[in-house]
């Protein structure tokens, strides 16, 4: 509409004019959104703090959980006995000494037909295979050469074997057929073939041997007091180390398998809540520095909320571990004290560099895992429950100040929705001003036309 107007008649750039006005009238909306951008960054600055707080309760529930403390290191005397700790609540130092009696092995049949076979059924027209005690799975059966019932058993859901056919030098095939799994529970039987078949390997469980023979040359001549035997249908063993899964390869005499507490990896924890711990530290820093020089701010700047993580962390550190006492009973007597010298609500640990963590010149957390694994070998119980302790600290306390963090995160970005409406609002306000504008100089154009028609024409009647 401006662009068939302006200037006309009056000679005046009036879309120029109405642009210049359109942006003091969208003066108070340009606030706004300095406003909304200010706080999306501030909002921003929240959320990364945050994500370290997210992390630094991840390592100190970690820390705290009784498993990490549980986790042992299995090692094994030979290379074909393999040893791995599962690292579950179940799990302890120990250690055993055995003999691999026999390994698992699965069933081999393999059955021989001339070479040019057609039809290597037996004539029923049934093939079913029996794993077991099981009952018999059938085998749809279409093509009777020897490849053509070996893809019908691979292809059949739930039967428990693997066929293949070999070719002889002589041009013979030959239908071998292996169970799918080990041990003598898998055994299997097929019916309904011809020709004779032939057991090659038979199923057999593996067997770990505890102590020894009465005759150590006559496996019949039963268990010296106090041995005792193990099978399984598998090569791996989970029951004999509690917490330890042992697989064997092949029989062997002697092997030992030792499960220690894993301290290098409690370490490795406890690192990990340091290292956490100084990211937080590190962010808090960065958000809320302030350069002198330029006497620029970052978005923190100056919010004690955020200033405050640091100094509850670095607090927590100097003024040594306190932690709920594990072993607390609570008294069912009302008369009888809440706590008492052998029963307190919480145990005063002291300094934590005892375990290694300190605060240096910076004002960060430093970790000595030397240090930490002397202190844990003298007496493992007192630092397992300190380690459990600071852990669960460490938790609450990121827990508590992320809450915070999201609480204020929550609060501006409502903020933000309310000034984004009314930014809305002045687009719909602004959009009518200026067809106003619009309207308003046209209805000037129109009105200085008139005039200068008749101008015109009162020129024309006083020539």
């Amino acid at each position: 509409m401006s662009s068939s107007v302006d200037g006309l008649v009056s000679g005046m750039s009036t879309s120029t004019i109405i642009k210049q006005l359109m942006q003091v009238e969208a003066a108070p909306q340009d606030r706004l959104k300095t406003k909304v951008k200010t706080a999306q960054t501030t909002v921003s600055s929240y959320q990364s703090v945050n994500s370290k707080l997210a992390a630094l309760k991840t390592a100190g529930g970690t820390l705290g959980d009784l498993a990490t403390w549980r986790s042992i290191k299995a090692t094994s005397s030979s290379t074909s006995v393999s040893a791995t700790a599962t690292n579950s609540l179940t799990s302890a130092a120990g250690s055993t000494t055995f003999d691999v009696v026999s390994t698992a092995a699965a069933q081999v049949t393999t059955t021989e037909y001339a070479a040019g076979s057609t039809d290597i059924t037996d004539g029923s027209g049934t093939l079913t295979v029996t794993i077991g005690s099981g009952n018999p799975v059938p085998v749809n059966v279409t093509d009777k050469t020897p490849a053509g019932i070996a893809a019908a058993i691979n292809s059949t859901s739930g039967v428990g074997v693997r066929a293949g056919v070999v070719t002889t030098a002589s041009g013979d095939s030959i239908l071998q057929i292996t169970s799918s799994k080990p041990g003598v529970a898998n055994n299997f039987t097929i019916n309904g073939l011809g020709g004779t078949s032939n057991v090659v390997t038979a199923a057999a469980d593996a067997k770990i041997r505890v102590g020894s023979l009465v005759d150590p040359n006559d496996e019949s001549s039963g268990l010296t007091p106090g041995s005792y035997e193990v099978t399984n249908s598998s090569n791996t063993f989970t029951n004999l180390l509690s917490g330890v899964s042992i697989t064997v390869t092949k029989p062997e005499k002697a092997v030992t398998i030792n499960a220690q507490s894993d301290v290098a990896g409690i370490a490795d924890k406890m690192q990990a809540l340091v290292d956490a711990a100084n990211s937080v530290l590190g962010e808090v820093k960065s958000q809320t520095a302030y350069d002198a020089s330029t006497k620029k701010g970052s978005p923190l700047t100056g919010d004690f909320m955020v200033r405050n993580i640091s100094q509850t962390i670095l607090g927590s550190v100097s003024g040594g571990l306190s932690y709920d006492n594990p072993d607390y009973v609570k008294p069912t007597n009302p008369n009888d004290p809440v706590e008492t010298a052998d029963n307190p609500l919480k145990i005063a640990f002291g300094s934590m560099s005892k375990m290694g963590i300190q605060l240096d010149s910076t004002g960060k957390l430093t970790f000595d895992a030397a240090k930490f694994t002397a202190a844990y070998n003298e007496d493992p119980a007192a630092i397992k429950k300190a380690g459990i302790g600071l852990g669960d600290n460490f938790e609450a306390m990121a827990r508590k100040q992320s809450d915070t963090v999201t609480s204020v995160v929550t609060g501006r970005s409502n903020e933000i929705d309310s000034l984004n409406d009314q930014i809305s609002n002045w687009d719909t306000r602004l959009e009518a001003r200026k067809l106003a504008l619009q309207k308003q100089y046209t209805d000037l154009e129109t009105a200085l036309g008139k005039l200068k028609n008749q101008s015109s024409w009162l020129s024309g009647q006083l020539g």
